[in-house]
Order: structure tokens, then C-alpha cells, then sequence
């Protein structure tokens, strides 16, 4: 093993602090729970001593190389280590020929840390790549620029990123006050005690960087005493000054060549496009402090007032275009009153993109290259032998100058690219253009004809991206829409633990998963057929990627000690959930069933966490009284009989007692209203919002067998004594004459439910 994760020897504690200090375990690792919490995906994987190739990516002291220590401390397999700084190719050989005798002799396998990755030239890369490759090693690799952009695109394919924040001012005090509790590689065989505010500078000005924290500590500490080390036992004061002294304010972390820049020029832009001039200013000032260049700066300024600011205020981009000009005038210093006037100007902007409108013309263009109209085209060269020019309208010769005829290609007659916002210029020139588009669509649209598209799929795709696309392509638009209203309900991010409950169908489960690559998601289904089917489809993963998949008879949730039984976490930040009560309520009331999944739910979830639920309440679906009575296959009589016989059925009229004796008032009389307030009263914030569904369906004879089973069914049971048998049948007859004609609109309303904790 690496002499950089050799054991310290005994005797006092040897090496810079900052080394002896870092973590030996996971549960030592501080600060970067998003990665390495309970449950997340890389946690799993060092666990199960199942890595695969990942690099590391974060700002300097935020514990990449700590955490390759761990991997070290944890793995069955042979770790090496290499920095970029100092090995060349003849290392990373002699390291794979070490690597691959190892493989073929004992069937070990072979962890290679790489520190400062990005240092390696292409060639040194793509040097290491073939044997990432074939798994002759797994590669750690630890860098604090952007891989994408600076690690070779064939190990970044083959790796998984984790990306380290800075660490939290808690989380650094929390390594400070482990460091000095420490007495086998701390100051613990001592009482160090720091002047007032004194360790909360050392924490401040640190920034995020534990190294840097932990440098300055021991300089404070070790400097403050005459001699060092003191006797064991005695005490150490650090004054204020000490600590000033020990640690200097960090220089701006600004890179023009890397990450930082980007993330930089990024803030500004998005702050401009926010209409925020403060953090527009301040961004502004970072990248001027860091030297960067004026005319990049104001070169996406133009790009800015294009895009951003557009027809909003045409003026914008002039004026950016006259303060570039100025600044090439006179220089710096005085040149930042020209790059403030132009951040100003369209900080406080209106804004509008609508001049985006161009690249949905580019896909018409890609999609199909139409020919021009005859009377648009030159009648100079050909109008006599082909008719060119033939019908065109001379604008300038009406009216306004402007007068209604085709400019579009046939086949795009009527499409509209350019939709003016309300916003500044736009919003006064916004009626003119729509009014002169309604007026050219009635003149050209008359004798419009629809074109045949023909899609098609390619089945060559592979791969995970190629799995979520083949598993996502055969659903329906509905489908897609709810899934779509439950998972942007709520902010989900990369590292997230989502639950989903009855989870059978999978359409909450592939989204998200996609969207959770370094979390966790966990799904409950309700028989082994299921969790087979599912984990079926999941089999192109990974291990360690795949989701969690636990067989849970009931319509609930379970208890977080189940709950940690089964998955790899007990607690979750989103609960989602698509129906969750498919088969109705068992013998229980719906309160009953609401209030004990939102208490249920409110102790799986963590701090800030949100659940989410989609749910059709029967009362608001659709109605066989409605559907006929669209048809006027019913006569009237007979249509009212149904219409109250429904009512009375789905609990909006007619005495509880009716429907209790047929089963109907437990599994139907709910209100969107009722959940809610189960989740409130468990102490969430709730909403309810109602969306409308609607859909084409064909009625199968299994249906109607179903609907009007007096034995089986209780909508059937109870309507039959309901109404009597002789308007039963007839209602029976009118449906399975619709049934025949071909499809039925299908509308009913799902209550979309979202609780939050925090």
C-alpha cells in the first residue's frame, strides 16, 4: 500500500496535522453528506467494497484525497496511488503491470488513486484508459477542475462524478473541536483554550477548506507555547492575534482557464438575466478583481442583450455595443464606469427571448427544407417560362404598407415562430403583430392540408440512456403528465432518498431514478411478481444503481425501523406517490388510512422533506349518467334515475347509511380536502390543487361485465337496488350500444396533494 496511507508510527504524532487528521471511516468523513450520508449510492458502494471508477471533483480541502484514504482503509483490493504532479507514463505502466500480475496471479484486484488527475497531458490519459477499461484497475481520480472539461471524455464516460462542496462553518468547527479533542493525532494530551472569536476566525477565514483550517490550527497552536510540545496536561492559550496570524485571507478563487471562471461568468449572467444589478455588480467585481478579460466580459454582455433582453428593449444591445467601445478608448481605470453603465442598463432591463423564436425556424429548417412559394420567388430570371413572382402583393402599394399574403412554405402555412411578450418594447408592439398574423392566417389558411409525419425509433440503443428511452417510449401522453405533476411538484436534486409507495407500474421509478444518480430511490410494490418485473427491467444497471425494491402488502407506508430493514436508508427527503390506494381502503375509513400515512410518513422523512401524492377521489371522476346523457341514448326518466342513483353512490347526496349497507361509503366518500388535512394535522404545510384529466377509452365487454356484476360490484350492487332491475338493464343495453361506436372522452379531476416539513 501507498506510503501516503501507511499507518503513523508511534511515539508523538508525526506529519502536518492536516494529514494526521483526516478521516479513517466513513462515519469520520465531515461535511459531505450529500455523497456519503446514510443510504447515498457511493456509501453503498465503499460498504459493499463494490466501487467502480469515480472521480472525485471539488475545491481544494474538502476531503477528495481523505476520502481515497477511506476507500483505502475499507477495500479487499490492493490500493496504489499516483499524483499527477510527479508520475509520467513510465509510472502509470509499471503501476499496470503490477496491477495485471496481480490479476492474473492471485485474482486481486487493483484501486488506483490518481490525485491532481487533471494534471496528466492527453497522452498520459489515454495511457491509463485501456486498462480502466477492461478493469485491470478501478480508477479514483481527485481533481479541483471541472472533469468535463479537463479529464480525457473516455474516463470521464467510464467514471461516476461526485462532486465535494466546501465545507459548511459547522462542519469546520466540528474538525476543529475533534482535532483538539484528540489525543492520538490531535492536541488532546493538551488544554488548549482560544481567546474570544479566536477559533471562530480561524473557522471564517478558512472558507470551506479543511486543510486550510486545519494548517492555521496547528501554527496557532503549536506557535502560542515557549517550546513545542509543552508537558502533557498543561495549558495552551491562543490569543486573537495569534490566530490573525496564522491564517491569511484567501486569494480571490477565480481560475480564467477553469471551473471557477465558468461558474463565474455563469453567476453574472444569470444574475443580469434575474434583473438582481446588486449581484450583478458583485459578480462583476470578482472577475475584475481576478484580472479577467474586459472584452470576454463584454462580449457576453452583447450575447446577453440578444438573447435576454431582446425586443424587450432594442436599445439594450447599442448600448452595451457604445460602453465596449468606450472602455477600448480608455482603458482602466476609469474604463469600469462603462462596464458598470452596461451591467446596469440591462440589470434593470425589461426582459424578454423571445428572439429564441429563431432556433425553433432552424429545427423546421433541419426537419424539412421547403421550397419557396412561387410568387416569393425572383420573377427577374424566370417569370415568363415558369411563372416565378406570379401573385405576389406589392406591400407598399396598400394601405399601412402591408398587406395579408403567404410568406411561409406551403407545408408551414400558419405556423407561428415569433409570440411577442407583454414586456416593454414588445408589449406596444405586441397587438400589431398579432392582429397582422390573424389576418394573414384567414387569407392563406383556407385551403390548408395536413401533412403526414412518420417517427420512428432507432433499436440500436444501448446502454442505460438507451434503457430509460426503450422503458419511456410506449406511454401515453397521460401517463407522462402525471408522472410529470408529482415529480416537478417539488425540487428533487442529484443526491435525494425518494420513497414510492405502491409502485407497481414504475412510472414514478424510472424518473426518479434518472434524477437521483448519487441518492437513493425506493420503491414499495405489493407482491414478489411485481418487485420481479420491475427489477427485470432494472437489470442493464449496475448493482449499485439499481432501485430499491421491497415487497409491502398494504396501501401505506412503513415504519422507518421496516423501513431501514429493507432499504439502505431509514429516512428519505421526498415521498412520492401515483394512486396510492388503488384497491380502495380495506375495512378501514379513508381519515383512518390518511392520517396514518401522513403520521407515518412525517417520521420517515427528514428535516426539510416533502411528500407528494396524485389521487383520484371517485366522487370527482366521471359518471355513466354523464356519458349517456352526451349520448341521448337515454330517455329522461330514466337518465335521472341514474344521475341520483350516482349522487347518492359517490356520497354527494343521499343519506351515509345507503351506501354503508353495500361497502360504498368507505371505499368512495372522500374529499381532496380530507388528505390535506390529515398531512396538516400531522404538522405538514399542504396544498391541494385539482387538475382536469381527460382521455380516449374503449369500453371492453370485461368492463361493462365488471360495472354491472349486482354480486361483485358495488357500484352495480348498489345501483341495481338503486334504481330497480328494469332500468338497470336498459342503462346496461344503452352502454354496450356506445361501446360499439368506438372510443369514449373520459373525464374525471385527480387531486394533486404536496406536503412539506420545512
Amino acid at each position: 500500500m501507498s506510503e501516503l496511507f501507511s499507518a503513523q508510527g508511534s511515539g508523538p504524532p508525526q506529519g502536518p496535522l492536516a494529514d494526521r487528521m483526516r478521516p479513517r471511516t466513513l462515519d469520520d468523513v465531515i461535511g459531505q453528506d450529500h455523497i456519503v450520508g446514510p443510504g447515498r449510492l457511493l456509501r453503498r458502494a465503499i460498504q459493499a467494497d463494490r466501487l467502480s471508477s469515480v472521480i472525485f471533483y471539488g475545491p481544494p480541502g474538502t476531503g477528495k484525497t481523505s476520502l481515497a484514504r477511506v476507500i483505502a482503509n475499507t477495500t479487499r483490493g490492493y490500493f496504489e496511488s499516483l499524483n499527477a504532479v510527479l508520475a509520467g507514463i513510465k509510472d502509470i505502466r509499471e503501476a499496470i503491470d503490477r496491477s495485471d500480475e496481480r490479476q492474473r496471479l492471485y485474482g486481486k484486484r487493483t484501486i488506483l488513486f490518481v490525485d491532481e488527475v487533471h494534471r496528466w497531458n492527453k497522452a498520459q490519459q489515454d495511457a491509463l484508459l485501456p486498462w480502466v477499461e477492461n478493469g485491470t484497475v478501478i480508477l479514483v481520480g481527485a481533481t479541483t477542475e471541472n472533469p468535463f472539461f479537463e479529464v480525457n471524455r473516455a474516463l470521464v464516460s467510464r467514471s461516476r462524478i461526485f462532486q465535494l462542496k466546501p465545507l459548511a462553518s459547522a462542519d469546520l468547527l466540528e474538525t476543529a473541536l475533534r482535532t483538539l479533542a484528540d489525543a492520538e493525532r490531535g492536541y488532546g494530551k493538551w488544554k488548549v483554550i482560544f481567546a474570544p472569536g479566536a477559533l471562530e476566525h480561524l473557522v471564517e477565514v478558512a472558507g470551506g477548506d479543511a486543510r486550510s483550517l486545519l494548517n492555521a490550527l496547528e501554527l496557532a497552536v503549536e506557535t502560542s507555547p515557549q517550546s513545542w510540545p509543552p508537558p502533557e496536561g498543561s495549558e495552551i492559550a491562543v490569543s486573537f492575534e495569534a490566530a490573525e496570524e496564522s491564517i491569511q485571507r484567501r486569494a480571490v478563487l477565480y481560475d480564467r482557464d477553469g471551473d471557477y471562471h465558468f461558474d463565474t461568468i455563469s453567476a453574472f449572467i444569470k444574475s443580469i438575466r434575474g434583473s438582481d444589478p446588486d449581484a450583478a455588480l458583485y459578480w462583476l467585481a470578482k472577475m475584475v478583481r481576478a484580472g479577467e478579460d474586459p472584452s470576454f466580459i463584454f462580449r457576453r454582455m452583447i450575447i446577453l442583450a440578444g438573447e435576454d433582453v431582446g425586443m424587450a428593449d432594442p436599445n439594450a444591445i447599442t448600448v452595451v455595443i457604445s460602453c465596449a467601445e468606450a472602455f477600448e478608448r480608455i482603458g482602466f481605470p476609469e474604463g469600469n464606469f462603462p462596464l458598470a453603465h452596461a451591467v446596469l442598463y440591462l440589470a434593470t432591463a425589461p426582459k424578454s427571448n423571445t428572439a429564441m423564436a429563431f432556433f425553433d425556424a432552424l429545427k423546421e429548417v433541419d426537419r424539412e427544407d421547403a421550397e419557396v412559394p412561387n410568387h416569393l420567388r425572383d420573377a427577374s430570371r424566370d417569370k415568363e417560362g415558369f411563372g416565378h413572382g406570379d401573385g405576389y402583393v406589392y406591400p407598399h402599394a396598400y394601405r399601412d404598407h402591408w398587406a395579408a399574403q403567404q410568406y411561409l412554405p406551403s407545408a408551414l402555412r400558419g405556423k407561428a415562430f415569433y409570440i411577442p411578450s407583454v414586456v416593454g418594447y414588445e408589449g406596444k408592439i405586441r397587438d400589431e403583430v398579432l392582429r397582422k398574423r390573424e389576418l394573414q392566417a384567414a387569407t392563406v389558411l383556407g385551403d390548408t392540408r395536413a401533412d403526414g409525419e412518420f417517427l420512428s425509433w432507432s433499436a440500436s440503443s444501448k446502454g442505460k440512456e438507451g434503457w430509460f428511452k426503450r422503458l419511456e417510449s410506449g406511454r401515453s401522453g397521460l401517463l407522462l403528465s402525471d408522472r410529470d405533476a408529482v415529480i416537478n411538484k417539488c425540487p428533487i436534486v442529484r443526491h435525494h432518498r425518494i420513497l414510492i409507495p405502491a409502485a407497481n407500474d414504475g412510472l414514478l421509478l424510472w424518473e426518479a431514478l434518472r434524477r437521483t444518480p448519487e441518492g437513493l430511490t425506493a420503491a414499495m410494490v405489493d407482491s414478489e411478481t411485481a418487485r420481479d418485473a420491475l427489477l427485470r427491467y432494472a437489470a442493464v444497471l449496475d448493482q449499485t444503481e439499481q432501485p430499491e425494491i421491497a415487497v409491502y402488502p398494504g396501501t401505506g407506508l412503513p415504519l422507518p425501523d421496516e423501513a431501514a430493514e429493507w432499504f439502505s436508508s431509514g429516512t428519505f427527503d421526498r415521498i412520492l406517490a401515483r394512486e396510492p390506494w388503488r384497491k380502495g381502503f380495506g375495512t378501514d375509513t379513508p381519515g383512518e388510512v390518511f392520517s396514518e400515512f401522513a403520521l407515518r410518513a412525517k417520521k420517515l422523512l427528514s428535516g426539510e422533506g416533502a411528500v407528494v401524492i396524485l389521487k383520484s377521489p371517485p366522487r370527482l371522476g366521471e359518471r355513466i349518467s354523464r356519458i349517456l346523457r352526451s349520448e341521448g341514448s337515454l330517455d329522461e326518466d330514466t337518465a335521472a334515475l341514474l344521475r341520483e342513483a350516482e349522487d347518492a353512490f359517490f356520497g354527494a347526496a343521499g343519506p351515509a347509511e345507503e351506501a354503508d349497507e353495500t361497502g360504498g361509503a368507505r371505499r368512495w366518500t372522500w374529499e381532496p380536502e380530507d388528505l390535506a388535512s390529515a398531512f396538516r394535522t400531522a404538522g405538514f404545510e399542504t396544498a391541494v390543487e385539482l387538475i382536469d384529466q381527460k382521455e380516449e377509452r374503449l369500453l371492453g365487454e370485461r368492463d361493462l361485465s365488471l360495472w354491472f356484476d349486482t354480486e361483485k360490484s358495488s357500484w352495480g350492487s348498489f345501483i341495481h337496488k338503486k334504481i330497480g332491475s328494469a332500468a338497470f338493464e336498459k342503462i346496461k343495453k344503452a352502454l354496450e350500444e356506445r361501446a360499439k361506436q368506438g372510443p369514449i372522452l373520459w373525464q374525471w379531476k385527480s387531486a394533486l396533494i404536496s406536503g412539506s416539513m420545512g
